[in-house]
């Protein structure tokens, strides 16, 4: 094993977060609850799309969601995320958003239609 295996996790945990459906999907679950109907109106996306992102997000154990009859709600489930989201932003802050500059890692507005 060597020291870069050990940053997998991270890097995996990074590469859940950098999708703007997803982003999105965690921003605004983090001002409370939401039903994927709520989301879909909210955020102006497909159901389909919604969903797949939030399962994503479920399988990552950053999302979770209780059932209420036949509706589930979804929620933030470790509010660290919250903190990762906050530092980012801090982070972004700092560095003048040079990273939606780099080439390499800029995130073109055709990728977040198609995503």
């Amino acid at each position: 094993m060597t020291a870069r295996d050990g940053l997998l996790p991270a890097a995996a945990l990074f590469h859940s977060l950098a999708d703007p459906v997803r982003l999105a999907i965690v921003q605004r679950l983090a001002t409370g609850e939401a039903r994927v109907v709520d989301l879909t109106r909210e955020l102006e996306l497909a159901q389909s799309t919604v969903s797949k992102h939030l399962a994503c997000l479920r399988d990552c154990r950053l999302v979770d969601y209780r059932a209420e009859g036949r509706q589930s709600f979804y929620f933030i489930a470790v509010p660290e995320l919250l903190d990762v989201l906050r530092s980012a932003e801090q982070l972004l802050a700092v560095t003048d958003q040079a990273v939606a500059l780099c080439p390499a890692y800029a995130v073109r507005p055709r990728q977040v239609e198609q995503s």
